[in-house]
């Protein structure tokens, strides 16, 4: 099964399906001179609760405005109604979607309006922009904060033992075994919800950027591979590198149980995103401080960094009747008066992408350690938000390859033969 940035990000939560109605693209302002404006959007608990707080927030600096949310269902299903709607020019005046690579499915040239220059993304952090960006034409604003894809630690662990955050591979694995000599796990795994399993390798591409720069458009035109482009291939040779240290179990192991051992205290890492964590907090109150973030570590000290996934995004559709109360909320979305807006309901795991958001004063720290990176400059979307190709069965392969069952690479070769078949189903030159 292939699992997009959206299903890595909304992984713990409970997908409803909700009730479509049918709002069709705005309506023309009542008597009163009121607009009503609709707005598409997800069905997981933490959308809901965004989306509602941009909403509320919304309408009581714009009383003359009013927001009808609509909620889609999540997955394929939610997807395709996006599309379906999308051409026949019955969408919401403002909808919820992915950034990234995925948004060129939705043909934006024809489809959505553009922002490119617009007043409405002047407070859009100009490294966010390319991820809502088509042929040089900016069609989004960031509907929520980032996330960090890397390692979670145990902070308290680490300061039991006296550990460093590391910032090469090899500090990392000697980080390891002081961990396995306390008596603690060091990595924790959970293969029984397979798609844990990719974030070794999904995490490890700022490492990837920063050794070969080209290598997203490169791998996107067929000239780049896994198997033959050496920081590459040490994605997939971080998860041969771990299989000793790993939790007993870990083929068995769901996802909800290596957070519980990581707020626990009885694992210390876990290549994890940061967008994980909210769930944990109801339970285990702790985690908030006790848990931190750092990028998966490379080669080199001097160009340590973290990998992000960026926030999925607001659009507007061309055939919306409203475009003008449109374009006022995708500008109030891409505000701090959003994210302040959203902070007090939905506790960010990163940094807002809007120019003057800050966090709030009680940020957990994944966040704080996600906004250190970024404020540094060190940081690179997750290769899936620069390159539309990611082959169906990595989740697959990379069990396989941190089981011990797979050499990383003959898993690093195996995937770029699944990954060939799916840029050619996408008809993309090159392959």
């Amino acid at each position: 099964m292939k699992t997009s940035h959206r299903t890595l990000a909304t992984a713990t939560a409970v997908l409803a399906l909700a009730a479509l109605t049918s709002c069709g693209s705005g309506s023309e302002p009542a008597a009163d001179g009121t607009v009503t404006l609709s707005f598409m959007t997800g069905s997981d608990q933490s959308t809901v609760d965004t989306s509602k707080a941009l909403a509320d927030a919304f309408m009581q600096a714009n009383p003359k405005i009013k927001v009808k949310i609509e909620n889609q269902p999540g997955g394929s299903e939610g997807d395709n109604i996006v599309k379906t709607r999308l051409s026949t020019g019955e969408m919401t005046d403002v909808f919820w979607y992915n950034s990234g690579s995925l948004l060129q499915a939705l043909n934006p040239a024809q489809s959505l309006v553009d922002l490119t220059g617009d007043p409405v993304v002047a407070n859009v952090q100009p490294d966010y922009l390319r991820v809502v960006t088509q042929g040089d034409h900016v069609y989004g604003v960031p509907a929520t904060a980032a996330s960090g894809g890397g390692i979670l630690y145990n902070r308290k662990v680490y300061d039991k033992l006296g550990l460093k955050v590391p910032t090469t591979w090899a500090e990392f694995m000697a980080n390891n075994e002081r961990i396995k000599a306390a008596g603690i796990t060091p990595v924790i795994s959970t293969f029984k919800d397979t798609w844990t399993s990719q974030l070794f390798v999904l995490a490890d591409f700022y490492n990837v950027q920063a050794a070969v720069p080209s290598f997203a458009a490169d791998y996107t035109a067929g000239k780049a591979k896994f198997a033959t482009t050496p920081a590459a291939l040490a994605s997939f040779q971080h998860l041969a590198d771990v299989k000793g240290y790993l939790n007993k179990g870990f083929g068995s192991a769901t996802l909800d149980q290596g957070l519980k051992m990581l707020a626990e205290g009885e694992g210390a890492h876990y290549p994890m995103l940061t967008a994980i964590l909210p769930p944990v907090l109801a339970t285990s109150p702790q985690a908030a401080t006790d848990i931190g973030f750092f990028g998966v570590p490379g080669t080199d000290a001097a160009k340590n960094g973290a990998t992000v996934w960026e926030p999925p995004a607001i659009y507007i559709p061309k055939s919306t009747k409203n475009l003008e109360a449109a374009k006022k909320f995708a500008a109030f979305v891409a505000s701090p008066a959003a994210a302040e807006a959203i902070s007090k309901v939905v506790q960010p795991t990163g940094p807002y992408r809007v120019k003057g958001a800050k966090l709030p004063d009680n940020a957990i720290q994944v966040a704080k350690d996600v906004q250190a990176y970024i404020d540094k400059g060190s940081t690179s979307p997750a290769l899936e938000f620069l390159s539309p190709v990611k082959g169906p069965s990595l989740e697959q392969i990379t069990v396989a390859v941190g089981s011990g069952l797979t050499p990383a690479a003959e898993g690093a070769a195996q995937y770029d033969k699944d990954v060939e078949k799916q840029a050619k189903q996408l008809g993309l030159a090159g392959w």
